[in-house]
């Protein structure tokens, strides 16, 4: 059989079976597909998006945003408030995102287990597996100077005695070009499409993309089989072409949006009633800084700085992780303020524009539950997040904090992005304004590119979909290994967390199926 398979050519229905089938071929889809291929079982990993490569990734946004983003890059909540990131090719969002590799801070995973029973202690110790990511993925610190984009937070924070990091990326090779996100032309971004992708079909794995899977079929305690439908060149269900697939076990790994779709579609047991419910997406708020020099945003890595100085306050306020964003023309043209002169003003400045971005750590205040996946009259997903007061306050927060930095490290002039905001020339000007702002959806620009929750895991079953391997807790032969599973945001990037728990999650299911 052809390793690969692309679905949209596809003449006729067809029907698969398989040891593993695996939904998603993204983190948790990408690690899950080497370890059970090396395992010597016969793997089916399941791609809604294309099969693109080296060859195909020509460093534009023009291409790149339709052809291997969720919605052309135009995903956004339920109320088109805040704007959503989400890779959809092969190797899903390590195909696209900017390399930034953080483990789950510990904090983090204090608080699963005090409110959700989870102990990573132990035969369940992440460390281990995190190191085994690091080293298949070469993920280290990044060894070049950062970009000036970054020498922003770095200089800031010097200034002001704040924390940072030089950041950890999963690269070798890397010629230091900053288009991480539009695919690395040169196979130097370590993402699933590169590493363990092509392992696990060199072991025999079989890859089939461009199919949408629409829902399980179930019976008792398990699940029987799964439907699914080829897409066209736009990713559009194609109503002729049908596809059945049966395996031993079922590995859903479509992402926190993506993966309670198909249960929710699937009317799986929900006991619990958090299927699909909170669901984080680390908010995202954004500054610019305009500087004498240039800046040049779009070259050099995309994050190789940030700063921890306000990831964890008192319990009474949200945190948030100050990290710098490429400056690309597509991506900021959509997120400056202004329309016609203001904001041609603003894009004739481009190569001196800095930008900084504050994810707020949501999901661990009670006004910080996150939103809900639902699904439209087409059956697709849609995510309803409400952003509360709480959010907003951090927002306030947050946008104050990076307009402090970014003057500190010389910045002349500072525009929180925000539609009543404008250039403030000094941080007294900016902190007065930002006192001011409105706090309100559609003034106050929102955007993420971290999806998490939904189906989040729990020892409890009362309380979470999953167990702490992944487990269904009602279907005994199907796992989610991706980002659904957190209980709440993490704090820092999420891929290093999803390689490293799904990591572990694969050797305890493969020591499980070798009983049975």
């Amino acid at each position: 059989m052809t390793s690969h398979l692309d679905a949209s050519r596809f003449t006729q229905d067809q029907q698969f079976e398989a040891d593993i089938v695996i939904i998603g071929s993204g983190a948790g889809g990408g690690i899950a597909a080497e370890q059970f291929a090396q395992a010597g079982l016969k793997v089916l990993l399941l791609e809604e998006g294309a099969y693109y490569t080296r060859d195909d990734f020509v460093m534009e946004e023009r291409w790149a945003y339709p052809n291997l983003y969720q919605e052309g890059a135009a995903r956004k909540t339920r109320d088109q408030a805040i704007g959503i990131l989400q890779g959809r090719t092969v190797g899903g969002s390590t195909t696209v995102n900017w390399t930034t590799s953080i483990r789950t801070p510990q904090p983090t995973l204090d608080y699963w287990q005090s409110e959700f029973g989870l102990k990573f202690t132990g035969v369940n110790e992440l460390t281990p597996y995190f190191e085994k990511a690091e080293q298949r993925l070469n993920i280290k610190p990044w060894p070049v100077a950062p970009n000036a984009n970054n020498s922003v937070v770095q200089h800031g924070c010097e200034a002001l005695g704040w924390q940072y990091t030089v950041i950890s990326r999963n690269v070798n090779g890397c010629a230091n070009l900053g288009y991480c996100g539009m695919g690395c032309p040169i196979n130097g971004k370590q993402s699933m499409l590169v590493s363990t992708i092509p392992a696990a079909l060199a072991l025999g794995a079989t890859l089939i993309s461009r199919l949408s899977v629409r829902k399980f079929s179930w019976q008792g305690d398990s699940i029987t089989g799964l439907d699914a439908v080829a897409v066209d060149q736009h990713f559009q269900p194609r109503s002729d072409i049908k596809v059945s697939i049966k395996a031993k076990h079922y590995i859903l790994a479509a992402g926190a949006i993506g993966s309670p779709a198909i249960l929710l579609r699937s009317e799986v047991p929900n006991p619990s009633g958090r299927l699909g419910k909170h669901t984080y997406l680390h908010p995202s708020l954004i500054s610019g800084a305009l500087f004498a020099e240039d800046i040049n945003g779009h070259a050099g890595a995309p994050q190789s700085i940030y700063s921890d100085q306000f990831v964890w306050p008192d319990s009474d306020h949200i945190g948030y992780k100050l990290e710098a964003a490429p400056v690309h023309p597509v991506l900021m043209a959509t997120k400056l303020l202004g329309t016609g002169e203001q904001h041609a003003a603003l894009m004739q400045q481009f190569n001196q524009l800095q930008v900084t971005i504050a994810l707020m750590r949501d999901g661990f205040h009670p006004q910080s539950q996150g939103g809900s996946v639902l699904l439209d009259n087409q059956q697709q997903p849609v995510l309803d997040y409400p952003i509360t007061d709480y959010l907003w306050q951090g927002a306030r927060r947050a946008l104050m904090s990076m307009a402090e930095m970014q003057f500190a490290a010389g910045a002349k002039q500072v525009l929180p992005i925000h539609h009543d905001a404008r250039l403030y020339n000094s941080w007294h000007e900016a902190r007065a304004a930002i006192e001011r702002l409105p706090m309100q959806k559609y003034r106050q620009t929102v955007a993420s590119a971290h999806v998490m929750g939904g189906c989040n895991m729990s020892a409890n079953p009362a309380k979470g979909v999953v167990n702490q391997q992944g487990r269904h807790h009602q279907l005994q032969n199907l796992s989610i290994f991706d980002g659904s599973i957190l209980p709440t945001s993490l704090g820092a990037n999420p891929q290093l967390t999803i390689y490293g728990m799904t990591w572990l999650n694969c050797q305890r299911l493969l020591a499980e199926l070798a009983k049975v």
